[in-house]
């Protein structure tokens, strides 16, 4: 499994633009849930979440809140971000 997490997580981050906030939440709480480290991927996320903060519905922002909490990703914009929509 762990080559399978790999595989997908370069991929998203290639094609993060494309993921709807449902899609990238559901993504980040897959790797926290699976105890999969993947750094580059939550950073992107963060990155592209913060932009798109409105797009997320109270189901995905607890989601995307609770992935990077569990995973102990430090994203402090991104939280601010969350924080505002909340």
């Amino acid at each position: 499994a762990p080559l399978l997490f790999e595989a997908i997580a370069g991929e998203a981050r290639t094609r993060i633009r494309e993921f709807n906030s449902h899609e990238m939440a559901s993504t980040v709480w897959a790797f926290a849930k699976a105890a999969v480290a993947a750094p580059l991927l939550f950073e992107a996320i963060a990155g592209e979440a913060r932009m798109r903060i409105y797009e997320f519905n109270s189901q995905d922002l607890a989601n995307t809140a609770w992935a990077f909490a569990k995973a102990a990703v430090r994203a402090p914009l991104l939280f601010e971000a969350i924080a505002g929509e909340a």
